[in-house]
């Protein structure tokens, strides 16, 4: 078409989908155009400001690698990834959250009861709990990816101080769908603002902060992988994540026990001589939905 113009430019796009493009694939980028021309013309975007957000990703491409994913510390920061995982959830299960930006993948194998925390200072942290159906069934074999940040808020891949799979670790439930491990409490700490994600958080007056958190990817046979975050409820940010990880119920309570308290059957027993913290809490499935 010869005669485009700011008013006819998105219904042109569309005519351009050849017959045989995938359903789905166009109802998203038909969506995606239609939203992405409309907010130009709202804005009356620039060629400045056009040119500024090209800047900005080509940036975010430059400073991304294998152990730090700046487009995903992006969408998290604009609340895309919590709203993705909010529409995704069932609130039959156990409430997804992000994933973030330093995950790592191929973790070794954390035993039943097997310690985290090692040599790092810090209070000590018991986590217990299970892996269930929504009707409170166990779940056996359940694989729980599980990963959190060192006592000074830095993931491992961000630490050349730190060995590679530091706090991080795989558990695999038994026939009673348990999980448990020792590990050291978990801190607040700020993500990244050194990159151009750093550059919108400082222009919009934004702080950096995300409450104090463990991260865990569950997955098993015939049930929907789960990716949550779980927080304590005293944490200072719990009302204000910077990327707006936090649901209801993902917030669990962390008691105070006695030595004398610590439980059998933990890598950790018999060892422990001071006051350490424990946190009970199931994480639930929901079933896969049949193929159609």
């Amino acid at each position: 078409m010869r005669n485009i113009d700011k008013d006819n430019i998105t219904d042109v796009f569309m005519s351009y989908f050849g017959p045989d493009t995938d359903p789905r694939l166009r109802q998203v980028m038909e969506s995606l155009v239609r939203h992405l021309h409309g907010f130009a013309r709202e804005v009356g975007l620039t060629h400045a400001e056009w040119q500024t957000g090209i800047e900005f990703l080509e940036r975010a491409g430059r400073i991304s690698d294998d152990k730090r994913h700046e487009f995903v510390l992006l969408s998290d920061v604009l609340g895309l990834s919590s709203l993705v995982d909010m529409i995704n959830s069932d609130p039959a299960g156990t409430s997804s959250s992000v994933l973030g930006p330093f995950h790592i993948a191929g973790a070794p194998p954390l035993p039943m009861g097997g310690d985290m925390k090692r040599d790092f200072g810090g209070p000590l942290l018991l986590v217990r709990g299970r892996v269930t159906a929504p009707d409170g069934t166990p779940i056996a074999g359940a694989e729980l990816d599980i990963w959190q940040t060192a006592p000074n808020g830095m993931y491992s891949s961000q630490d050349p101080e730190q060995d590679l799979y530091s706090f991080h670790g795989i558990q695999t439930t038994g026939p009673d769908g348990r999980f448990g491990f020792t590990t050291v409490r978990p801190v607040s700490y700020t993500v990244p603002t050194d990159g151009p994600v750093g550059d919108i958080l400082n222009a919009t007056g934004r702080h950096p902060w995300r409450p104090s958190h463990l991260h865990f990817i569950v997955k098993a046979k015939g049930f929907r992988t789960l990716v949550t975050e779980i927080f304590p409820d005293d944490d200072p940010y719990l009302d204000e994540d910077t990327v707006f990880g936090v649901r209801s119920d993902l917030i669990m309570h962390y008691d105070e026990c006695p030595p004398e308290a610590f439980p059998d059957g933990f890598a950790l027993s018999g060892k422990v001589k001071e006051p350490f913290l424990s946190a009970s809490f199931d994480l639930k499935l929901v079933p896969e939905t049949p193929a159609a």
